[in-house]
């Protein structure tokens, strides 16, 4: 995909850090930087930083950004009948207002289809995954009889982990009648991203939710249905592919993930994380571009931000 300016002005004017001056320090995550605008108000900086096994690349991918953010805004907006969220503004492409909710510990994650880490668990010959028991005899990317929910642990630090739903309830994380309602919303809402994928020619593959409460309210955070909490495949030659073993075309992180796995890197102790090189670098930002289009139907304009901290400053007045 062609971009209004030069590719290196793109790499070079990438979104890694933001500070503003007169706010403390946001609250990073791996890639929102999260601010405190008072009257229970967040500023939320949706920055160009990908990471991939719990672990931040050392390189960011031009306007990933805006993309996340705008396919976000987008999508909540998809399912903001099923359940309230979290949206009261996007004043810029980067940018989100959000009401502040108290998370809940939880990263919901639905899973349609035997791909990623649910394949990977099973090929290791396990047939249970978070509590869920999975059918034998199936192939990478077949289709599940119905989506499972395979929650994870939110971690502040270190690696989400697996949990199944009795740890869940046994633990007391939440209880068992706001864990009910979050179940119900979340089979709900990925029944509707499935709709909405299959209307554009996609799969919605898996996917995960985070919920927060908002004035005791079930409240959707984070992000929806987007590149980074997604995965999809093209629905045109799915069964076809799948018929034949080959492998499924993808719009999701899984090819980062598959690329950093080729040059030996998992995550695990001893591993080096690598550089990702600037033709890699506009790859990603090329597959994030075309989701984009392909579910909003919408021709992607990045802007070219030169300076973000500015621009928060004079966005964050508004509301403080």
């Amino acid at each position: 995909m062609s971009l209004p300016f030069s590719t290196e002005e793109a790499l070079n004017h990438c979104i890694t850090q933001t500070k503003v001056a007169g706010l403390p320090a946001p609250y990073k995550g791996k890639v929102r930087e999260v601010y405190e605008l008072g009257n229970q108000q967040l500023g939320i900086v949706v920055t160009d930083r990908i990471s991939a096994f719990d672990y931040i690349m050392k390189q960011a991918i031009p306007f990933k950004g805006q993309i996340l953010n705008q396919l976000a805004s987008f999508s909540f907006e998809k399912v903001k009948d099923i359940v309230a969220t979290h949206i009261i503004d996007v004043p810029h492409p980067n940018v989100t207002i959000a009401r502040k909710c108290a998370p809940v510990p939880i990263e919901v994650v639905i899973r349609g289809y035997l791909t990623g880490h649910a394949w990977r668990t099973y090929k290791s010959g396990q047939r249970k995954l978070c509590g869920v028991s999975l059918p034998e005899g199936l192939n990478e990317h077949d289709k599940f009889p119905s989506p499972i929910l395979t929650p994870a642990t939110k971690a502040t630090e270190g690696h989400d982990e697996d949990i199944s739903e009795q740890e869940i309830l046994s633990r007391e994380i939440v209880s068992p009648s706001l864990w009910d309602e979050i179940k119900e919303v979340a089979f709900k809402l990925f029944e509707r991203g499935t709709e909405v994928a299959a209307q554009q020619g996609l799969i919605l593959v898996d996917t995960k939710y985070e919920f927060g409460l908002y004035d005791g309210e079930l409240t959707l955070i984070d992000e929806v249905h987007t590149t980074d909490s997604s995965r999809y495949f093209y629905l045109q030659g799915y069964e076809e592919r799948q018929t034949k073993g080959e492998g499924q075309k993808q719009l999701s992180k899984e090819f980062l993930r598959e690329w950093l796995m080729e040059h030996n890197f998992q995550g695990l102790d001893g591993q080096t994380l690598p550089d990702l090189p600037n033709e890699f670098r506009l790859e990603v930002y090329e597959r994030y571009a075309e989701l984009f289009e392909m579910l909003t139907a919408k021709k992607f304009k990045p802007v070219l931000e030169k300076d973000i901290n500015q621009t928060l400053s004079d966005i964050f007045k508004s509301y403080i």
